[in-house]
């Protein structure tokens, strides 16, 4: 299946040091080897680069890699087809539009023979399940919400049953934003890390490569790297359970109890 990365903190940060550990696994740690791509919310404003390349061999994937784009959010994607053929049109990330918004969405896994009826506003460009599962979100909360976006304890009411309805399908990891808030569902495998002060040393495990965060962070940031499988092996990670859906605000993570 594919993987998953994501990052949400309280100032704009680069993703350079998470994003070559998981670009590895594009080819030449793992063999997720069928596309990928990364969005960066800067403002209501959204950069998204795909390509179908494998990511250790793109040449987009190398600028992402040199280029430190500072971002609150961020969602990326290595692809393992399960359906779909490996075109750009099936790559990760996908990006619409719902309350004056960008909405940016990836996901992990795979849902059998799951053909949501077309419920009208949103409609897959590519042939994947992650897709039309992502038309059917934004279907559902347009919907539900057809006046604007509501407060978040509602939001998340609704994303919730949705979500749960897809579940039910088959396997749905999946990582959600709007630039404001970011959402990550568990169906089988996430993880994610909280980064704040003090500050410590962190090794990739698939590349030899640390970082001192001591030198680069400021006492009063923080950061949640959000992944599939952990990316480094000094750090401990924090599984999310099964069935879990936490919204991270600031690099915190929160559930509501509904």
């Amino acid at each position: 299946m594919c993987q998953l990365l994501g990052m949400n903190c309280n100032v704009p940060t680069d993703i350079c040091f998470s994003f070559e550990g998981f670009s590895a696994r594009g080819g030449k740690t793992d063999d997720h080897s069928d596309g990928w791509g990364i969005a960066f919310f800067e403002g209501k404003g959204c950069r998204l680069f795909l390509d179908d390349k494998p990511s250790v061999t793109s040449p987009v994937a190398d600028l992402v890699r040199r280029y430190p784009i500072h971002s609150t959010h961020v969602i990326a994607h290595i692809r393992k087809a399960t359906q779909g053929e490996v075109a750009l049109r099936n790559c990760h990330p996908f990006r619409r539009e719902l309350w004056g918004q960008y909405w940016v969405f990836a996901h992990n896994g795979n849902l059998p023979d799951f053909n949501p009826p077309n419920q009208g506003f949103y409609k897959p460009v590519g042939d994947t399940d992650s897709e039309k599962a992502f038309c059917l979100l934004l279907e559902t909360l347009r919907s539900n919400f057809p006046e604007g976006k509501p407060p978040l304890e509602k939001l998340y009411s609704v994303l919730l049953k949705v979500t749960a309805e897809i579940a039910k399908i088959g396997v749905f990891n999946y990582l959600l934003s709007d630039g404001e808030h970011f959402f990550a569902h568990c169906s089988t495998k996430l993880n994610y890390i909280v980064r704040q002060a003090p500050f410590a040393a962190a090794h990739l495990i698939d590349q030899d490569m640390t970082v001192d965060f001591r030198e680069l962070t400021s006492p009063s940031d923080r950061v949640a790297v959000i992944a599939t499988t952990p990316l480094t092996d000094n750090e401990v990670w924090t599984p999310i359970k099964p069935g879990e859906l936490l919204v991270f605000q600031d690099g915190l993570p929160q559930q509501y109890n509904l």
